[in-house]
């Protein structure tokens, strides 16, 4: 089992949160995970909300970052390629790559949020179809084919990206939500898959794992061509009760802000979809409108992720968690560590992360290109 780190911190808009210190943990954190040898560093792609507000631009914090690494894979989780012009996705992208010594790597999204498509309105109802289509056209520039395109004056032009990539071919994800097709669209193209626990469990994770398998063997490519990264909220520790004091409240607080999120969404939901239910009949809707409901509902979430769903305890109790992964053939675990917002707190973490990490991956930190 390999280990990244994934960043999805939440802002505001007081002034105290608008310094270059907002930063501080994701550039030191990543040269942590740089000298232990984690695998990459994930940051996503969000807009016009607080929360994961601080990344509205991959590309820009990959640049960031192979400044300041040698060795850690630099990738987006994800681009949502709906929301840009592929040109423009291979450009960035190769300027990462060659910042970075040949270390870029990108999953491709298809976005969910009707907010985020004022950039491209029109796309929005057949999203996945485009990002299906903007990996084909990537894929062809980033490999340095030509495209046609139509120039201010109206003339069709054939047209190359540059800069160059050092890498020949792009490292292709896809991130799934826990949508099993889009796993096995996944696998059709030899594509590595991002996901989570947001909307499954890992015995659900564990059949579309297997079908993935299978379809990357029907579809050509060897059985373990791809890979399977899981998004896990994490933070490490000593003691267990210790890490419970130190993890619920923040964590509450954070899921409570992707609730904002959801709030915006509900007036545009489709309808007849069905509200996502806690135990005894919490639904996500009444959530929205009552606090006290909304409450009941961050309870439960933060009981469920406690006992099973993320790497929140010591090495002993969330290595049980890391073998049951392993089990059902996940590669990777992209540890979310920025839910809590005290810098020495999650740096601290970090070396409980190690210790974890070394239990099921001791292979030392790849050369510095």
């Amino acid at each position: 089992m390999e280990f990244s780190l994934f960043f999805f911190s939440s802002c505001s808009d007081s002034q105290d949160d608008r310094s270059s210190n907002s930063y501080r943990l994701l550039l030191d954190a990543a040269k942590f995970a740089d000298e232990r040898g984690f695998r990459a560093v994930w940051t996503p792609e969000r807009h016009f909300n607080p929360f994961g507000g601080l990344f509205p631009n991959p590309s820009v914090v990959s640049a960031a970052l192979a400044m300041i690494t040698s060795r850690i894979r630099l990738r987006a989780g994800s681009v949502v390629s709906p929301l840009h012009h592929p040109i423009r996705i291979a450009e960035e992208w190769a300027v990462v790559d060659r910042l970075s010594g040949g270390r870029a790597e990108f999953a491709f999204a298809s976005g969910w949020h009707s907010d985020d498509f004022v950039f491209y309105p029109e796309r929005y109802e057949d999203r996945s179809a485009h990002m299906y289509e903007q990996i084909a056209q990537v894929q062809a520039l980033w490999a340095g084919q030509s495209r046609k395109a139509t120039n201010g004056a109206g003339r069709e032009i054939e047209i190359r990206t540059y800069p160059r990539p050092v890498q020949n071919r792009l490292p292709l994800w896809i991130t799934s939500n826990g949508n099993a097709e889009t796993m096995k669209s996944a696998a059709r193209l030899g594509a590595s898959v991002l996901t989570n626990f947001i909307g499954q469990d890992a015995e659900e994770l564990a059949g579309k794992i297997a079908d993935y398998r299978e379809t990357l063997e029907s579809s050509g490519f060897p059985r373990g061509a791809g890979r399977i990264a899981v998004m896990l909220h994490t933070f490490v520790g000593d003691d267990l009760e210790r890490v419970r004091r130190i993890v619920k409240a923040p964590f509450i607080d954070y899921l409570a802000s992707s609730l904002t999120l959801l709030r915006k969404l509900a007036p545009s939901a489709t309808p007849g979809a069905t509200p996502g239910a806690a135990p005894g009949g919490i639904g996500l809707e009444e959530a929205l409108r009552d606090p006290a409901v909304a409450r009941k509902l961050l309870d439960f979430a933060f009981a469920r992720y406690w006992q099973s769903a993320a790497l929140l305890g010591t090495p002993d109790s969330c290595g049980e968690l890391v073998r049951s992964l392993e089990e059902i053939g996940v590669d990777e675990i992209a540890c979310l560590i920025d839910f809590h917002d005290d810098y020495e707190t999650v740096m601290g973490g970090l070396e409980g992360l190690l210790r974890l990490k070394e239990r099921f991956d001791p292979s030392p930190a790849p050369a510095a290109r």
